[in-house]
């Protein structure tokens, strides 16, 4: 049996189904690739009382898994809920075709979480993501999925990929939104949310440069705003 387990946004919020069904398991996988943890592996293994075996990309999508899941349970720890990110997905389907029992176990992610900003959730439009650059790769067509977005009058997700520093972020976002030609007003920051640390800002661009901003962290750039989101807002 393959357990597929959303931990949640801080490392006490796994759910009391998540931790029955890892009594069950002799292998806790951890997937560690698609976010930068606000907590440590060890704050997990204190909340579970079991011993985590970190899970890159390369372990995930192999088939080592489902060849461990024919002969026992073993469960796969993915951070917020556990269907955000289409690997896991494939996952799913390779245990199907290999007729393994697999159970998704769900929690909160940093999809419910936005909504502590006071915007509306409906009122989102394509979610998209920033990736780190380097020398010779710098993408800016995320900031096409925002035009779209604010054509419809829509929100913008922005994800930020893992290891990609605030201010280098910020400095990615300025650089492709003029190559865009889109104008940027007040965005927001969202920094940690769901944990003790969680921090909402919502600033021009210029006076958000300064800040220090603690991964993980999301962009969001508000389209036309409700006047109750608008009221929301100010008080960040």
């Amino acid at each position: 049996m393959l357990y597929i387990i959303g931990l949640g946004l801080n490392e006490k919020s796994i759910s009391q189904e998540g931790l029955i069904a890892i009594k069950k398991c002799k292998k806790i996988y951890f997937e560690n690739y698609t976010v930068d943890f606000p907590y440590s592996e060890k704050e997990i293994e204190k909340v579970i009382k079991k011993k985590l075996i970190p899970a890159g990309r390369d372990l995930v999508e192999s088939d080592k898994l489902i060849k461990e899941a024919k002969k026992e349970n073993i469960s796969l720890l993915v951070y917020g809920s556990p269907l955000t990110a289409t690997t896991h997905i494939t996952l799913i389907q390779e245990a199907k075709k290999n007729k393994v029992k697999c159970e998704i176990i769900y929690n909160s992610s940093v999809f419910d979480a936005i909504a502590e900003t006071g915007l509306q959730i409906y009122k989102f439009g394509k979610i998209t993501s920033m990736a780190k650059w380097t020398k010779s790769f710098k993408p800016t067509s995320f900031m096409e999925i925002v035009k779209q977005n604010q054509v419809i009058d829509a929100h913008s997700l922005i994800l930020v990929d893992i290891g990609l520093e605030f201010k280098e972020a910020i400095k990615e976002l300025e650089i492709s939104s003029k190559e865009h030609d889109i104008k940027l007003e007040k965005i927001i920051i969202c920094s940690r949310l769901g944990t003790k640390d969680s921090k909402i800002f919502y600033k021009t661009l210029e006076n958000i440069k300064n800040l220090n901003v603690k991964r993980p962290y999301c962009i969001i750039i508000p389209s036309r705003l409700h006047f109750v989101e608008q009221e929301v807002l100010e008080k960040f």
